[in-house]
């Protein structure tokens, strides 16, 4: 491992302006899910994910401070995800973040009222929820994690394919267990709506607001129909060779993607054009290409 972390290191181009706008962005998103933790979870008995979570725990019975067992409590973790994750970029990031999420948690304690900003158990998950996901998801953008569940939660994401907030979910579980046990059910209850949450923000962040809507459109008249979302739509438009699988027939589909608010003008093009036709709308998450994102950004 030492090794490896050292050629990886000794490269001259590693460490370049994108590689220091992601630690940048690690840092941003330790700081933010610091503050929820001090601002919100931890005045309101929300218990955290993962080993956030533990920690929080074991500080409601020693007083130990919970960033501190936050980085001994990620040290086997980040063992695991050295495997899974990406070897000594993976290494390097979590160190970070594990040492920056620590710091700022203990850091902050210092400075901010010990009893949050508000009583309200709803304000205090909701915003719990909202910053600390969006503290995960600048930490994603930076192509580090949290540790904790975080790498738990990244290792099923990229092993198979579960989203992150049904990762945090399946991850957390126990921790929410142990957390109405030690405080209440209803605070229990409260937190699992925060993790859901911020399972969601995350995954706003680091894929954006760019969900598309997808058509396919068989029709008998296809060159119209397409004309139509050419001229009148100025969108690209895909013909397709299809066959009925009842009748056997040969059929024109069109494939076309646009955006949410797009969906309406094009029911209506495809009905004046052929009433007949049938059409299936679906949704993509991202489209990267002319009309829509740029495939640099």
């Amino acid at each position: 491992m030492q090794t490896s972390l050292r050629s990886w290191l000794s490269h001259p181009r590693r460490m370049s302006w994108a590689a220091a706008r992601d630690y940048l962005m690690i840092a941003a998103g330790c700081l933010l899910q610091a503050l929820a933790i001090r601002l919100f979870l931890v005045p309101a008995n929300l218990v955290n994910g993962g080993i956030a979570g533990i920690a929080q725990l074991i500080n409601h019975y020693t007083g130990w401070p919970i960033g501190l067992m936050i980085f001994i409590g990620n040290v086997p973790l980040f063992l695991m995800g050295w495997r899974f994750l990406g070897g000594p970029r993976f290494a390097l990031r979590t160190a970070f973040a594990v040492m920056a999420v620590s710091v700022f948690t203990d850091g902050l304690y210092f400075f901010l009222p010990k009893d949050g900003l508000t009583s309200d158990l709803v304000l205090n998950t909701l915003y719990g929820g909202v910053i600390s996901g969006i503290g995960f998801g600048l930490v994603y953008l930076g192509r580090g994690t949290s540790g904790g569940s975080d790498i738990l939660a990244r290792i099923l994401n990229h092993w198979k394919g579960i989203s992150l907030s049904q990762s945090y979910l399946i991850t957390d579980s126990l921790v929410m267990f142990a957390g109405g046990l030690v405080f209440s059910w209803e605070n229990a209850l409260y937190a699992i709506v925060m993790l859901y949450i911020s399972g969601l923000t995350a995954e706003v962040t680091t894929e954006g607001s760019n969900v598309v809507r997808t058509a396919m459109i068989v029709t008998t008249r296809p060159q119209e129909i397409a004309d139509l979302i050419l001229h009148d739509m100025e969108r690209g438009v895909t013909c397709l060779s299809g066959k009925g699988g009842f009748t056997g027939q040969a059929r024109d589909v069109l494939y076309v993607v646009i955006s949410r608010s797009e969906v309406n003008q094009l029911k209506t093009l495809v009905r004046e054009a052929d009433p007949k036709a049938f059409l299936v709308i679906g949704q993509a998450h991202e489209a990267i290409g002319e009309g829509f994102k740029k495939s640099n950004s």
